[in-house]
């Protein structure tokens, strides 16, 4: 085998889920494919989330001598606290009509949320352009966010060309001049976006204006 398949094979494995005993975690940050009897699934493992993902099934009913697979998802870090939200809302208004941007991190020695801006390299009402926060070794990028402006929050395609390549939560503030601005929020897994319906109402209540200011 060509040592360059061998470099890819070990970093992005592929693994037989058992049958009769439990799939054991990854011990470590990466991603590997797992095979099942009930189709094909992604695990990726991150100091701040576990989540497996369904990828598709079988075309022909093959018997596969395999066990079963299923969605999981573990947020190892917990919820991001709602005043980070309330931060940024603030950090949008006073940007305002341009685009902002920051990043939520975690700190896996401490267990602590911090809210951390981006450099920021040309911003207008309608585009974004920074540079990726330098983070230390202990901690990890949870969340992406950035502004809309006077715009409501939504994820364009130029978001998900951003976002494809990246395990992160990614949060869109827009109606930035409002009391109440809207939201957005989806997990963002490797090019599967996973649209979150139901923001919490707690950002809702730190990113209102009187709460922001």
């Amino acid at each position: 085998m060509h040592p360059a398949d061998v470099t890819l094979q070990q970093s992005f494995p592929t693994v037989m889920v058992p049958r009769f005993s439990r799939l054991e975690p990854m011990d470590r940050p990466g991603e590997r494919l797992l095979i099942a009897a009930n189709g094909v699934f992604f695990e990726i493992m991150r100091p701040w989330l576990r989540a497996i993902r369904y990828l598709g099934g079988f075309q022909h009913r093959t018997a596969i001598p395999y066990g079963d697979a299923m969605v999981e998802t573990d947020l190892r870090c917990g919820r991001i606290p709602a005043h980070l939200i309330g931060q940024f809302a603030a950090m949008a208004r006073a940007a305002y009509p341009k685009e902002t941007g920051a990043w939520v991190v975690w700190n896996t020695m401490t267990q602590a949320f911090r809210l951390v801006p981006v450099q920021i390299l040309q911003h207008s009402a309608g585009h974004l352009k920074y540079e990726r926060p330098v983070l230390t070794k202990d901690d990890v990028l949870v969340m992406d966010c950035h502004s809309h402006g006077r715009h409501p929050a939504f994820f364009s395609t130029t978001d998900d060309e951003d976002d494809r390549h990246d395990v992160k939560f990614s949060f869109v503030l827009g109606n930035c001049a409002a009391s109440v601005p809207s939201m957005a929020l989806r997990l963002c897994a490797k090019g599967i976006f996973e649209a979150i319906e139901r923001v919490p109402a707690e950002w809702y209540a730190a990113a209102t204006l009187k709460a922001a200011s």
